[in-house]
């Protein structure tokens, strides 16, 4: 019976990995904000470019992601912003919202408020192409290192995390150059459904969910 406990307690821990700050699937968007205090562990990204400080896993896996791409391509991307702490972000937002004569929905079309944008989990970063005048534009997706990005990006764990057509869920407009890490497993998972992580979220609690309706005898399930 103890055993039975701990592993529904274990399963039930699962249902929620969006609100697990150590879980790779840990969900930041404009209904899921962090506070101005939460600062996760990083590491400097060894990769070219600028801003790169990653959680250590999503450092390691975005070196493994650059270095496959020259590899493969020959073609160098490079970092443009990785971790964003929350006092930046509010900066961002407010130099935007000033730049619009203080229309909050002209603002939050652009930027994320601060809390709200993933960068402060460290598990995301805008990257572009060396000798490239297409960073952080939609034209990166259309470049060779854009198109390897999109079709190789999961291979190492990530997404891109803001897709054409998926504005209405995300509530972002398309960015090809914002990669996302969630874990190989997840991001295979996420490449081979098409889906954006909102989606995907829901399916996985939903699965979970399923699992523990089944009934449970001496802790194991009948």
């Amino acid at each position: 019976m103890a055993a039975g406990v701990m592993l529904l307690e274990s399963s039930v821990s699962m249902v929620a990995p969006h609100q697990d700050p150590s879980s790779p699937l840990f969900l930041v968007n404009r209904s899921y904000r962090v506070s101005s205090r939460y600062v996760p562990a990083l590491r400097e990204t060894q990769v070219p470019g600028q801003v790169r400080r990653l959680t250590p896993e999503a450092a390691t896996a975005m070196e493994e992601l650059f270095h496959a791409c020259l590899e493969e391509t020959g073609i160098t991307l490079i970092s443009v912003s990785g971790y964003r702490e929350y006092d930046k972000q509010d900066r961002i937002y407010r130099r935007k919202l000033k730049s619009v004569k203080g229309d909050q929905e002209a603002a939050d079309a652009y930027v994320a408020l601060p809390g709200s944008s993933e960068h402060q989990t460290g598990l995301s970063m805008d990257i572009g192409q060396r000798d490239s005048k297409t960073a952080l534009g939609e034209e990166f997706g259309t470049t060779a290192g854009g198109i390897w990005v999109r079709d190789n990006c999961w291979r190492f764990g990530f997404v891109i995390r803001y897709d054409l057509g998926w504005e209405d869920i995300t509530g972002y407009a398309y960015e090809p150059w914002h990669l996302r890490f969630v874990g190989k497993e997840n991001a295979e998972k996420l490449h081979d459904n098409l889906m954006p992580l909102e989606e995907f979220l829901v399916l996985e609690r939903t699965q979970i969910l399923l699992e523990l309706m089944v009934p449970w005898t001496d802790g194991e399930k009948v």
